[in-house]
């Protein structure tokens, strides 16, 4: 556990300050925006208590709130998200095949499962975010046009950042 500790911290680390120096400035077409911070709670296990995931997924977004000055949303999204993580997981894989302690990924649970979960918990994420963030819904299409861009554009980017993951023995 140790183990996944220090490489958990480590994407913490590097997640949360590349979030707010790069990712924030790599908007497509003043639509889609990356958030791919939120791979902080898509990559942890499913046996890690509730309890203990909703910090982190609340310390990741609070830290996102610092550094973007976003005041209280990403806090609020990244800890309802890290609250439903487990349920949501359940949705794609049986609770027999809890992964034993595992965090979820393409290997893990198979490409198909994964990439399911993740459309989910990433689709959950942009949903609360730009909606809290519009906080009307005048123009409901420029809303969706943000949801599912932003949605498609961030899951290929943690897509892409689980397949090149420093994982060897797949926790």
């Amino acid at each position: 556990m140790t183990k996944f500790a220090l490489k958990y911290a480590l994407l913490f680390l590097l997640l949360i300050p590349a979030q707010s120096i790069v990712f924030n400035h790599l908007v497509l077409f003043d639509v889609a925006v990356p958030l791919v911070f939120v791979y902080l709670i898509v990559y942890l296990p499913v046996t890690i208590g509730t309890n203990l995931s909703t910090f982190l997924g609340f310390l990741a977004g609070l830290m996102v709130d610092i550094f973007c000055d976003t005041p209280g949303l990403n806090a609020f999204s990244c800890t309802l998200l890290a609250f439903t993580r487990k349920p949501l997981f359940h949705l794609y894989v049986s609770y027999d095949d809890d992964l034993a302690g595992r965090s979820p990924s393409a290997r893990s649970m198979g490409a198909a499962a994964f990439m399911k979960y993740m459309v989910t918990m990433v689709l959950l994420y942009c949903i609360m975010v730009f909606t809290i963030e519009a906080f009307q819904f005048f123009n409901f299409r420029l809303l969706i046009l943000r949801i599912l861009a932003s949605t498609l554009y961030t899951f290929v980017l943690l897509y892409a950042i689980d397949a090149f993951s420093f994982r060897s023995s797949d926790y």
